[in-house]
């Protein structure tokens, strides 16, 4: 049997740490691949995400923030698209105050080199007066050229302040009032920050809505794999990771820890690389042919089908796992899993 856990953070057990937003406990990981582009690495610890995340911001910012669009189109010069980015950091605990801890260690120390003496100014509208609050209470403690306020009580004064604007945990019921927000905030930058819904379900938004999530450019993002198979058990990632500012040249790729007589301690490969964000789906499938052909069952029974085929037809069939049904379920801890039983 193999077993796919998709995870919100990069690990299955929950270790106790000094903060409950913390990530696991740091663990190095050496990239080893055979393909030409150079791979990303992943964060080992929460410190790295958030450092990770940063770069991102910064590179990606450096242009819009220091040549602005045009507010208005002219004849010569038709409406550029808004910058529009998206940055998803995976926590343990999503509670408000892990959320604006996260969001103030973030945003606080964003390096942005901006025409002019004066830091670039950072809007973060929340979902909630709850969690204003929290953010109110991180941001006090800290130096920043940070505003916070909330999607429902943010007014044009601020819009127009503020060099751009983060919806940090935004609701999809709230998905109304961001458009409306981001379309007057045109021609500065807008970004979606661990937006509370997932991307799966984004296809079924309507009334125009899932475009216009869809225009948000992921700039960093990884989700925690764990692949499970009958004697043994392996940790893997999805991740993108736009380091230079220019999103085309960054696609998204699937990495998972070596086994067997290659493998080292926390040694992770590439297995699979996407030009658009891969579905769950796309990401089982990536999996379980990876472990389906790893595995001395299929491997066995692929050997017995391809003898019998040659001496019956002289033709050898398509490759095949004959015998495997795949079912889906949520664990209790809303985590999907996909389990491949022979």
């Amino acid at each position: 049997m193999f077993a796919f856990n998709l995870l919100n953070s990069p690990r299955t057990i929950k270790t106790p740490s000094s903060s409950p937003s913390s990530l696991p406990p740091p663990q190095t990981y050496f990239v080893s691949c055979a393909l030409s582009s150079p791979s990303p690495s992943p964060p080992s610890s929460r410190e790295e995400a958030i450092s990770q995340a940063r770069t991102s911001l910064s590179t990606t910012l450096q242009k819009p923030l220091n040549n602005p669009l045009p507010s208005l189109p002219t004849r010569k010069l038709k409406k550029q698209k808004q910058p529009r980015f998206r940055v998803e950091i995976p926590l343990l605990d999503d509670s408000p105050t892990s959320l604006a801890q996260l969001a103030g260690e973030l945003f606080s120390d964003v390096l942005i080199i901006k025409k002019g003496s004066k830091p670039p100014c950072i809007l973060i509208l929340w979902p909630s007066p709850a969690l204003l609050q929290c953010a109110h209470q991180v941001f006090d403690a800290m130096p920043s050229s940070v505003v916070n306020s909330d999607v429902a009580s943010v007014i044009p004064e601020q819009l127009g302040s503020a060099d751009f604007v983060v919806f940090s945990a935004p609701e999809r019921a709230q998905l109304e009032e961001i458009r409306a927000i981001t379309n007057a905030l045109y021609p500065k930058p807008a970004i979606l920050f661990n937006p509370k819904w997932a991307f799966e379900e984004e296809k079924d938004f309507g009334g125009g809505l899932g475009s216009f999530v869809g225009s948000f450019d992921v700039v960093y993002s990884f989700m925690g794999l764990e692949v499970r198979g009958i004697l043994s058990k392996r940790k893997g990632v999805v991740l993108r990771f736009v380091k230079d500012g220019v999103l085309s040249g960054e696609g998204w790729v699937v990495m998972v820890e070596e086994e067997g007589e290659q493998k080292k301690k926390g040694e992770m490969r590439v297995v699979s690389r996407f030009k658009k964000r891969p579905s769950i789906g796309e990401v089982e499938s990536v999996l379980y042919n990876l472990m389906a052909a790893n595995s001395p069952v299929t491997k066995s029974v692929k050997f017995l089908r391809d003898l019998a085929s040659n001496v019956v037809t002289g033709k050898k069939p398509k490759q095949s796992f004959p015998g495997i049904k795949a079912a889906t379920k949520e664990s209790p801890n809303n985590r999907r899993f996909m389990y491949l039983e022979n």
